[in-house]
């Protein structure tokens, strides 16, 4: 039997680094972490994007003409997901760690942010999954929303990881998930709100499929996020000011 992976693998990644590269809203992601600006929320943006590109370019390739038989075996699977969706993990990871490292820095403590491991198990169950029926079409769907979603949940890990390094660190964080689109179902809408760790439950963290809600958090040390300027602010800074207007009077 022919190896068709070499060449199948080489046209998805070549389309994804092309697309992403044309991908405007990725270019003023990009723009905005690399001047410091970027949040918690740019992060999940970039996620929903790659993991967009990515199930794209998996659509466009992986097609039951183009598979034996008409079916993902196993050792196809593996070699195709393994490289694409870890490259999609060091992205978002890499991504969430600069941003994660200048908010800090803003919020005015020398932290650096953490980066999350691979989940290397969700991958695993992908090509299981994949490789188990014998027709391609049956199962097509997991090469679509579930890869946007696993590149959220790069994400959602990360957040968490960060939160509790911080907690450890003696922080006091808070967590808010914020709900998207017009109709959230109901699970989402009662999810949705500010914790204080470490009450913070764990689906905060978790999400269905086609979910685009939001996490981001507070490190709690006195210090704001302005939702309009992203900036970090002290609570107390205008009181700060008033009281130095007095000095010499």
């Amino acid at each position: 039997m022919q190896d068709i992976v070499p060449e199948l693998l080489d046209k998805i990644q070549q389309q994804f680094t092309r697309d992403l590269n044309n991908n405007s809203n990725i270019k003023n992601i990009y723009t905005k972490i690399n001047n410091g600006t970027a949040t918690h929320i740019d992060v999940h943006k970039f996620a929903i994007e790659t993991g967009k590109t990515l199930a794209d370019s998996f659509n466009k390739y992986i097609t039951i003409e183009s598979l034996p038989d008409g079916r993902m075996y196993y050792n196809i699977a593996e070699r195709i997901l393994n490289p694409t969706l870890g490259n999609n993990y060091e992205l978002i990871d890499k991504a969430l760690e600069t941003v994660q490292t200048d908010l800090n820095k803003k919020a005015g403590f020398g932290l650096k942010g953490i980066r999350t491991p691979l989940n290397q198990g969700r991958i695993d169950g992908f090509i299981e999954r994949l490789s188990l029926e014998e027709n391609f079409k049956d199962v097509k769907w997991i090469l679509d929303e579930p890869v946007i979603n696993f590149s959220q949940s790069i994400v959602d890990a990360g957040i968490a990881n960060n939160v509790d390094f911080q907690a450890r660190s003696g922080l006091t964080p808070t967590v808010t998930r914020i709900v998207t689109g017009h109709k959230p179902c109901a699970w989402c809408r009662g999810l949705a709100g500010t914790y204080e760790y470490p009450d913070v439950p764990e689906d905060v963290y978790r999400r269905h499929d086609n979910c685009r809600c939001l996490v981001e958090y507070d490190p709690g040390n006195n210090k704001k996020q302005d939702v309009w300027t992203k900036q970090w602010r002290d609570p107390k800074e205008k009181e700060k000011i008033e009281h130095r207007k007095t000095i010499g009077l």
